[in-house]
């Protein structure tokens, strides 16, 4: 199926690794031409090498994107190497603050939601105006099924269900302009450096076994292929009316309906 997004400019916010590396290189297969950020400059400089195989242009930047002040330059750093951005993909994410309700202090909950929605946010309107010009703009942004349902810590969940909303408010704003804005809500996703990696390796394995029976109706943990693909399929030409909506990739594993 031809996209018909090839030559467009894509950025992805973390995307040296993990859900990001999966998006970005399944948007290179298009043809479209791929900025990342990232915290290392050789986990950018590998990723960077990989894409440039598809024979697309492909630069990277180090950043942190919980650092709002950084945003505005780091976005003209990113026009002035590739261009305008026609496709964004919010893809950092985690938990500054870990713990529950009664563990989590005020400031840990708002630096949650400086990485995992406030970044987002601001990329989101620095985009915006030139896609407005152009009436053609894709806007992906990577929520987790625990923002649609309980699970993980207070601040991830919350400041995802913010990202959530924020996903579909803006893709009802900004429907008339061309620009169409969805989000993804992966379940437990296992890859290099990830946090499921992590779980696996640092716990007994009848404990990922256990999880595994009584959380992924699959059998196993997601992989972050397939995550990349619907990155791609929502960057595309092909999506349509698919707007301001929240796409679970989870095996099965939510329990949620709506």
């Amino acid at each position: 199926m031809d996209l018909g997004i090839k030559g467009k400019v894509a950025f992805i916010t973390g995307g040296s690794r993990g859900l990001g590396k999966a998006a970005a290189i399944s948007l290179a297969k298009e043809g479209v031409n791929i900025g990342i950020c990232g915290r290392t400059q050789s986990s950018i400089d590998n990723t960077i090498n990989e894409i440039k195989a598809f024979g697309i242009q492909c630069e990277g930047f180090i950043a942190d994107i919980s650092n709002i002040k950084a945003i505005e330059k780091l976005y003209q750093n990113i026009t002035n190497k590739l261009g305008q951005i026609d496709i964004l993909v919010n893809n950092v994410g985690g938990s500054k603050a870990k713990g529950n309700f009664t563990e989590t202090s005020l400031d840990g909950f708002q630096e949650t939601f400086d990485l995992n929605l406030f970044g987002s946010f601001e990329f989101m309107k620095l985009v915006t105006p030139n896609m407005i010009n152009k009436k053609w703009g894709r806007i992906i942004n990577i929520a987790s099924i625990w923002g649609r349902e309980y699970g993980g810590n207070i601040s991830y969940m919350a400041s995802k269900a913010a990202l959530i909303a924020t996903t579909k408010h803006a893709g009802v704003s900004l429907a008339k302009h061309g620009i169409l804005v969805n989000s993804i809500a992966p379940g437990s996703i296992a890859h290099s450096e990830g946090s499921w990696e992590r779980f696996q390796n640092e716990n007994p394995k009848s404990v990922v076994e256990e999880f595994i029976s009584n959380n992924l109706p699959m059998g196993k943990f997601g992989w972050a292929e397939p995550v990349g693909d619907l990155v791609a399929y929502l960057s595309s030409q092909r999506i349509g009316l698919i707007t301001g909506s929240c796409i679970v990739i989870d095996g099965g594993q939510s329990y949620t309906m709506l």
